[in-house]
């Protein structure tokens, strides 16, 4: 999990969320939360297969990647 904020200023939160299922191919996935809990976003195609990597991956992100994943999401969620 990382926190970090937007160009705003708004706290955001950087989590791995699993999908159920026996298939273990991308089961885990990026999802970015509002700290007051006003918006979430998940990023389905940003997939791992294990926890651990996900979690390392996560703690790797620089703030810059963070939040250009997070424009993103929300241009998408958007349209």
């Amino acid at each position: 999990m990382r926190e970090f904020e937007d160009p705003d200023g708004v706290r955001w939160r950087a989590e791995v969320a699993e999908r159920g299922g026996p298939n273990y191919k991308g089961r885990y996935h990026l999802v970015m939360s509002e700290l007051d809990g006003a918006e979430v976003v998940s990023l389905v195609d940003i997939r791992w297969n294990s926890e651990r990597t996900a979690a390392r991956t996560l703690d790797t992100m620089s703030l810059v990647e963070l939040r250009r994943r997070l424009r993103s999401a929300r241009g998408r969620s958007a349209s």
